[in-house]
């Protein structure tokens, strides 16, 4: 967390103010990071964590053995990530079990002399409970770690789902709305410290690179504005193949992401970075060329098309929260038949709604390389 007052145990609903906190919460928010921190329950999508990604990979696997499809391209691609001019509290009904950011505590102003050490923090999605299960399909969290040679205080920051990744990815669909309803906000942590063992254990802690302590402070300032105007998580990068090279419908905005975009931002600062292999999580859709459905308004609306209302909540509907053994095999069953058989798939990005007509391999996850930046080169696409 950014500034002061602090969010912590138990949450409180503060706005988001130039010298405040990060994120407001309201309730009690879930951490439901990638890394350290559970899944939710409440209204949050929970069938276990390990019950959708063990969906996810199950998907991927069972799409190698379908067959191939092709669309054009025919406008400017990716779809650019739409920022906002201002946070949004939460509505209350977004409930999770942990507490978002509970030990978050203000980013620091550096002394301008001060030389910082800045690490690469990776662990294995839901390291907390299950180890190095989901490290061994390379399925990571990312963060970043601080260390002031000045104080010699240790830092972390992150980024990363509010209310867990499963209200990221799928709504709820509740009977008194008529709309599909999100808990898909996303923000920036940060805390004093840093969990050595947490990250050594199944992952990496490794030194990047040095900054001084004003290249920090000029950081801080850019992760608040960052952090203001992109206020959802983005859990899918749409591709039109899995070929390198391939047009890219859609870009995720996760907790890899942010840690890229800081990266680039101390490059641009003047921050010479470790010549060191990096890899990131991905998770892929492929698709031919989206068509553009509308918003929830121009969708769901009173003057809405019904048809394609229905269709959508149709498609969403194995993906909802609580569900036994049972529901969750048979929605299993469902997602293959709307994914893979008729090659169906409704995005909600940008607060709009996208249909993919999806191709093989369908879906996949990956851990692939992105250098580190050069000093004052950019990376594109974050």
């Amino acid at each position: 967390m950014l500034g002061s007052p602090v969010l912590r145990s138990g949450g409180a609903r503060e706005a988001l103010q130039a010298g405040n906190c990060l994120m407001a919460q309201a309730g009690r928010v879930s951490a439901g990071a990638w890394g350290r921190r559970g899944a939710g329950a409440d209204a949050a999508l929970v069938c276990a964590p390990w019950c959708w990604a063990s969906a996810l990979l199950w998907l991927a696997a069972a799409a190698a053995a379908a067959a191939a499809a092709t669309g054009p391209s025919r406008r400017q691609w990716p779809v650019p990530y739409k920022r906002f001019s201002f946070r949004p509290e939460p509505d209350p009904y977004c409930q999770a079990k942990y507490t978002f950011c509970p030990t978050g505590s203000p980013i620091p102003v550096m002394k301008d002399d001060d030389v910082i050490e800045v690490f690469r923090l990776q662990a294995p999605v839901w390291e907390f409970k299950y180890g190095d299960l989901l490290g061994h399909l390379k399925i990571m969290h990312d963060a970043i770690g601080f260390r002031s040679t000045l104080t010699e205080k240790n830092y972390t920051m992150e980024w990363y789902e509010l209310f867990q990744l499963g209200n990221c990815t799928f709504p709820h669909l509740r009977p008194e709305m008529n709309a599909p309803f999100w808990c898909n906000q996303g923000a920036a942590c940060f805390f004093e410290g840093i969990d050595d063992i947490h990250w050594k254990e199944n992952g990496t802690l490794v030194l990047v690179a040095t900054i001084s302590g004003d290249i920090f402070n000029k950081m801080a300032k850019w992760v608040k504005q960052d952090n203001e105007t992109g206020i959802y998580y983005e859990t899918w990068t749409v591709q039109a193949s899995s070929e390198k090279g391939a047009e890219t419908w859609f870009e995720s905005y996760d907790c890899s992401k942010f840690v890229l975009r800081t990266y680039k931002k101390l490059a641009e600062l003047g921050a010479d970075f470790k010549k060191i292999e990096t890899n990131y999580t991905r998770i892929f859709l492929y698709s031919g060329e989206p068509t553009y459905l509308g918003n929830e308004t121009s969708v769901f609306g009173p003057a809405g098309n019904k048809t394609l209302a229905l269709a959508i909540k149709r498609f969403y509907y194995p993906f909802k929260p609580h569900l036994s053994t049972k529901e969750f095999l048979l929605s299993l069953l469902q997602i293959f038949d709307a994914v893979i058989i008729h090659r169906q798939f409704y995005l909600f990005y940008n607060f709009e709604y996208w249909f993919l007509p999806m191709k093989f391999p369908f879906i996949k996850i990956t851990y692939e390389e992105i250098p580190l930046p050069n000093r004052n080169r950019t990376l594109s696409g974050l």
